[in-house]
């Protein structure tokens, strides 16, 4: 955040009363030095939930940027957010003319997986700080690249994996602590959805409207086919990172940081693509499990395309905890605690949260989450979801999808979270394209 610029405002806001303002930019003036100025990258998806963060929160929050490479999203984009952005809102393909932008405090990035990175560190590198969707990384060197780049530049980055900013998940993990279960030692994580086939993909022209070449970025140029875009690109190994990181991923981190755990000392993973014949290139049901040398374990199980709810929680998402003297359960709706006996000792819910398996993805948690940033980036408040907690959980998913794709039981350094294994090691890193390679 610009000092000068707040200073400025400070100073300055008595004198502009005669000047010719629109009602929401005045607004935006009155109260800057409370708020930050921020720009959303990637629109598309998840980026949209972050535009809803703001209106929540838009007495804290200036949006004065909009970012992608299809333009026809920004027309619906000030439809629907039309509280928050108006003619002083500036468009771009590009995220680096926005960082370029001094009045610029963070970006929020919600673009593909591919790009969380890279983007985030040039954001860090222009002095940004950036809220970050989950995975933060597109492969676990990517994750060593964001932890040093916080180091060097000193910016908040908060990765969204925002149940750690849920108030139920965190009473739930005082309780734990407590012992009120005895000791924890088995996390059973779950997610199942209904998703229909992708289909064979056709080679297609980019509409006039989208950048393809920039929405490819630091990934190797490949023809446009008609079934990457604009959710697509999730289940292909070249922008994508499967299930596992785009759901998986909450349930696990929740579940780690549950039991207390840090990296794991062997992974293994059995499943496939068994719902349909395309071009996905992930598995539409994987089961995978870590082994802590805390003498813990985590589970994931994951149906993308059967959605039948087994676990009697709605929203399609959770996680079990298994402790010597009972059982709880949580998910973004909160949590229940069980003796032995099966009989309910505690319970707590959310009271602005729901679970969701939608391609959105919006929940009342996200609101927590986003408040959590602001917070550190104006009164330096501890972040939720710092980069180093982030990694962890994000290598969880990648090391998952190592075991999966070589079909191979993994022992890691726990030190380092590689596994010492040469052919699951070619997925430590990416080839990137040339010019587009990130550097801390």
């Amino acid at each position: 955040m610009k000092n000068t610029r707040r200073d400025f405002i400070k100073t300055s806001a008595l004198g502009v009363a005669g000047m010719a303002f629109s009602a929401k930019s005045y607004a935006r003036i009155i109260g800057a030095n409370d708020r930050i100025n921020i720009a959303t990258a990637g629109l598309n998806g998840r980026g949209r939930a972050h535009l809803n963060m703001a209106r929540s929160l838009k007495n804290q929050i200036n949006v004065i940027g909009l970012i992608d490479p299809d333009s026809r999203v920004f027309a619906k984009c000030f439809k629907d957010f039309s509280q928050i952005l108006d003619s002083s809102t500036k468009t771009m393909a590009d995220y680096r003319r926005a960082l370029e932008n001094k009045d610029l405090d963070a970006l929020t990035i919600a673009a593909p997986d591919h790009w969380h990175a890279p983007m985030a560190i040039e954001a860090m590198k222009a002095g940004k700080h950036v809220y970050l969707e989950k995975p933060c990384c597109h492969n676990p060197a990517e994750g060593d690249m964001l932890k040093a780049a916080v180091a060097k530049y000193g910016k908040k980055l908060q990765i969204g994996n925002q149940q750690r900013s849920s108030p139920t998940t965190t009473a739930l993990k005082e309780s734990l602590d407590s012992g009120i279960i005895g000791d924890v030692y088995y996390a059973k994580t779950w997610y199942e959805n209904n998703r229909g086939s992708i289909g064979t993909g056709q080679k297609m022209a980019a509409p006039a409207e989208f950048d393809w070449d920039l929405w490819q970025g630091p990934a190797p140029r490949k023809d446009l086919m008609d079934n990457y875009i604009h959710y697509n690109w999730h289940w292909f190994w070249h922008w994508g990172t499967g299930e596992i990181s785009n759901n998986g991923l909450h349930e696990m981190d929740a579940a780690r940081y549950l039991l207390g755990v840090d990296l794991p000392s062997k992974v293994s993973s059995a499943g496939g693509r068994y719902a349909w014949n395309d071009d996905w290139q992930f598995w539409d049901t994987q089961n995978a499990s870590f082994e802590f040398p805390e003498g813990k374990m985590i589970t994931w199980e994951g149906k993308s395309c059967n959605g039948m709810d087994v676990h009697g929680r709605p929203g399609g998402r959770g996680t079990w905890v298994y402790g010597t003297q009972g059982t709880a359960v949580v998910d973004r709706g909160g949590y229940q605690i069980f003796d032995k006996s099966n009989r309910e000792i505690k319970a707590e819910y959310e009271r602005n949260s729901s679970s969701s398996v939608d391609t959105l993805g919006v929940t009342g948690l996200d609101n927590y989450h986003m408040q959590n940033f602001v917070n550190a980036v104006t009164k330096d408040e501890s972040l939720n979801s710092p980069i180093d907690e982030a990694v962890k959980s994000t290598l969880l998913c990648h090391l998952g999808n190592m075991s999966q794709k070589f079909n191979k039981t993994l022992t890691v350094d726990t030190k380092t979270g590689k596994p010492q294994d040469a052919e699951a090691m070619t997925l430590w890193g990416r080839t990137y394209e040339k010019g587009w390679e990130p550097k801390v």
